[in-house]
């Protein structure tokens, strides 16, 4: 059953009332030989993680509410459902996958979707959780005992291959938006804005996605991949986790290509180490973040908890180093994943510095739509859970095979606008190389 609820519109139909029951398996091996080629639900990590299969109920929204009416939505399903966990990892038990728009403008749509089944492998426990829609739940009877059957193994179909070219953003294009980001901060508009560009590529409506997905994971092991309704990346940056009442945080801004050999490496390494410019565009991100964060808690101490990295440290991925800091803390009272995804996004990382300036001014500068690029994608579970990064190192797929990926930078005083375009070239690279050609052998 797949049940698409546009969730804006005037008169909403009711949600389904879901029955979810999880089971402990033998390791079902590699996870994406179980998820649909041409929508894969994915969310993996070292080989291990969660994946969806068919859909019970899918629902779209939109707006400056967006995120505030999925959640909503998935409190009123997780209201009236039934759950029998077993196995209680993070991950298990009644689950939706999701992806929001960058920005409240966008044509695109925001989406959760709940699937049919979800496979998954979690510190070495592998289980299976199977959803469906009933007519009533009966809380006070057990589940009838029926047999494990794993779904069925889907054969790789055609692989997804293309070239990416330039789009609207040409290089000329991009320059004059960075020029226009500088005279606007020496005016004092704002501190930092993320300026962004495109490229295009085409795979064909009938290519297999989870090849882009199992390149992206093999070639990028410690970032998250995702895939959600045809949003499918790599991403570095834990916009926010929540397992239990622990909330953790990972800010990424600052970045420099890797060196091509050990010696231009380690120089590149050092050099993002000590440039001013980047370290004040990742102070902006991360005060950005806990701000974010300390309006969510109703503590008279609005420091309860709450916890940063003092100094950042270099992350190294294998086309870039990062600037990047952690953050910890406590879930606030009566707070949810999705109240501190909506109270984190957009962050300064993405977006800009202050908030409600950079924002009307990226769709100025910008010529195109970002869609759910650098927006939050993710999962998030019944018992409260869920993981959510930002959607970087990836592409919109539509159903019919066109591919849209962006990359941006983070514009401040002093930025120079041809080293903040050669910027966006490394960023490209990881889905860029998941799409690539392959030559014979």
């Amino acid at each position: 059953m797949n049940t698409n609820v546009p969730r804006s519109a005037s008169t909403e139909p009711a949600l389904p009332r879901l029955r979810a029951r999880t089971r402990p398996i033998s390791d079902p091996g590699d996870l994406l030989r179980f998820a649909e080629p041409r929508n894969p639900a994915v969310w993996l990590r070292r080989g291990d993680g969660i994946v969806g299969g068919g859909s019970v109920w899918r629902g779209e929204f939109s707006g400056e509410r967006r995120i505030h009416d999925a959640r909503e939505a998935w409190a009123e399903i997780v209201a009236s459902g039934r759950v029998e966990d077993a196995v209680r990892v993070p991950g298990s038990g009644l689950v939706a996958f999701g992806a929001f728009t960058f920005a409240a403008t966008s044509a695109a749509p925001s989406v959760l979707q709940i699937p049919e089944f979800v496979i998954g492998r979690v510190d070495g426990r592998a289980f299976l959780t199977e959803i469906s829609v009933t007519d009533s739940i009966d809380s006070s009877g057990p589940v009838p005992t029926v047999p494990v059957r794993l779904p069925l193994i889907i054969p790789d179909g055609p692989v997804a291959e293309t070239t990416l070219e330039p789009g609207e953003m040409t290089q000329q294009r991009h320059r004059a938006a960075v020029e226009a980001a500088l005279s606007r901060i020496g005016q004092g508009e704002f501190t930092k804005i993320v300026i962004s560009r495109d490229q295009h590529g085409d795979i064909g409506a009938d290519a297999d996605r989870r090849h882009i997905v199992r390149r992206l994971a093999e070639a990028y092991p410690e970032t998250w991949t995702y895939a959600v309704d045809g949003l499918i990346g790599a991403s570095p940056e834990m916009l926010v986790r929540v397992l239990g009442r622990s909330v953790t945080a990972r800010v990424l801004a600052g970045t420099l290509p890797r060196g091509a050999d050990e010696a231009a490496d380690a120089a590149a390494k050092r050099a993002l180490a000590d440039s001013a410019k980047n370290r004040a565009e990742h102070k902006f991100a991360i005060d950005s973040a806990i701000e974010s964060l300390r309006r969510l808690d109703t503590h008279e101490d609005p420091d309860t908890g709450l916890t940063a990295s003092p100094e950042p440290f270099l992350l190294g991925l294998p086309n870039v180093w990062h600037l990047a800091s952690d953050i910890r803390g406590t879930l606030p009272s009566g707070s949810s994943v999705l109240d501190l995804v909506e109270a984190l996004h957009p962050t300064a990382a993405v977006g800009g510095t202050p908030r409600q300036k950079a924002m009307p001014a990226i769709d100025e500068l910008e010529p195109f739509d970002r869609r759910r690029y650098a927006g939050p994608a993710g999962w998030l579970s019944a018992s409260g859970d869920g993981e959510w990064v930002v959607a970087l190192r990836g592409a919109e797929v539509d159903a019919d095979g066109r591919v849209t990926a962006f990359a941006g930078g983070g514009i401040v005083a002093g930025s120079e606008p041809a080293d903040e375009f050669a910027e966006t070239g490394p960023k490209f690279r990881p889905i860029a190389e998941a799409l690539a050609p392959k030559a014979p052998e």
